[in-house]
């Protein structure tokens, strides 16, 4: 019996010792680069609408008061926060002056708790609803750094200052590449309201909550402030070519661009020998378009021929397409040889619906990576492994080794028993 319980545990020990040896664990290494100050600026709305009882037996505007406070109060100290209003200083019908009213009602800037909640309790519901003017001060206040920035709209109405559509002024802002994201809350919204805040969140990667009670209202903005000091990369800004000659340069790193319903972007890339380039690009859908398209991503030689190919095909149930590439230039034993430049073209069959306008173009975000290449280029698929085969292979010995272990041992079993 202690024969065999010792034979059983060298067993076991032999198969920790090779699963052991098999989990190599990883080191991470942490990002200590010190990040920009986070800049968000909340806009809320303050028209005569906000006057309505009907959250939690109180007013719209006590609810995003104690709200405001609350989220005053919970700021991580590396956010720089700022208040702006709109509808909340003309009483008049002038809809002119009316949908001229936003103001900053609290810079964006080092918080002062005390200085910002004594501010927000001078608000009284009293006036238009200009959102699409307060949303591009909003975007000026902003403005300048490389930081995290963050537009947090909370409204209870749709705008009043028409033919300045809030979604065009928010695809406006997403245009200009300086990474800003606009998130909108809406307060007890009807279908219209609902529909306009969604457009002007998803016009610039933002999120759209429904709001119908003061402790779902506290606890969403809070989260978006404590989203801005979360470490993101900021895409760079970059404005892709017509054709491949006169392309900008691109090294790895995240980029973000527009590009045309049905028309095409071009960019280049070096790779060394002995470095493999990853591409991916995801194309944004942030207005209505007709059903079935598609995006295209070819590597091509500067003289015109593919590379590599990635496309992917939509019906209208996304938002967002994505589809990617990978190109190993293979090591050369040539000590003079140089870079070959890479041209990247991205496609679209996008088309616009009836009525929607296609200016400015789709949002469109390209992702390049040049790493270090496998050591032969015909190992890159390797049937899905990439360069997984060594772990393949020692998980194929570790299972024959404990298997004839395993025979061996209920063979002795079976001639123990037999003697007996």
């Amino acid at each position: 019996m202690i024969r065999r319980q010792r034979l059983a545990a060298g067993v076991c020990a032999l198969l920790a010792a090779l699963t052991a040896g098999l989990a190599v664990p990883s080191t991470a290494v942490a990002d200590e680069t010190e990040q920009p100050a986070p800049k968000v600026e909340l806009v809320l709305d303050v028209s005569g609408s906000m006057r309505t009882r009907d959250i939690d037996g109180g007013s719209r505007m006590a609810a995003a008061k104690q709200a405001f406070n609350e989220v005053l109060d919970a700021t991580p100290e590396e956010v720089q926060l700022g208040i702006r209003t709109l509808g909340a200083n003309y009483r008049g019908n002038d809809r002119i002056t009316g949908c001229k009213d936003t103001a900053q009602l609290y810079p964006v800037g080092p918080l002062n708790r005390t200085e910002a909640k004594t501010a927000v309790a001078t608000l009284a519901p009293t006036g238009w609803t200009p959102i699409g003017p307060a949303l591009q001060k909003a975007a000026a206040d902003l403005d300048g750094g490389d930081g995290t920035r963050r537009i947090v709209l909370i409204s209870d109405g749709e705008d009043t200052c028409q033919p300045l559509d809030p979604c065009e002024v928010a695809r406006e802002i997403a245009a200009k590449g300086i990474g800003l994201t606009i998130d909108t809350l809406g307060l007890v919204p009807d279908a219209k309201t609902r529909d306009q805040l969604s457009c002007i969140a998803d016009a610039t990667g933002g999120t759209y909550t429904d709001v119908r009670h003061k402790e779902e209202l506290s606890d969403r903005v809070g989260e978006l402030v404590d989203r801005a000091a979360d470490p993101v990369v900021t895409p760079v800004a970059t404005e892709g070519a017509a054709e491949c000659a006169k392309a900008p340069s691109l090294k790895s790193g995240l980029y973000t661009d527009r590009e045309e319903f049905g028309r095409q972007r071009w960019y280049k890339v070096d790779v060394d020998p002995g470095q493999e380039l990853r591409a991916s690009v995801s194309v944004a859908d942030d207005r209505a378009v007709n059903p079935d398209y598609g995006v295209l991503l070819r590597a091509v030689t500067v003289h015109g021929r593919e590379i590599v190919r990635g496309e992917a095909a939509g019906t209208g149930r996304t938002d967002v397409i994505s589809t990617g590439l990978r190109y190993p230039k293979p090591e050369s034993d040539d000590d003079t040889a140089t870079a070959e430049t890479v041209c990247l073209q991205v496609t679209n069959s996008f088309s616009a619906a009836a009525g929607v306008k296609t200016s400015p173009g789709l949002p469109l975000e390209l992702t390049v990576d040049i790493v270090d290449g496998p050591s032969k280029a015909g190992d890159v698929a390797s049937f899905g492994l990439g360069r997984g085969w060594w772990l393949l292979g020692a998980l194929v010995l570790a299972g024959f080794l404990a298997g004839l272990l395993w025979g061996w041992l209920s063979r002795w079993r079976v001639a123990v028993w037999r003697t007996n």
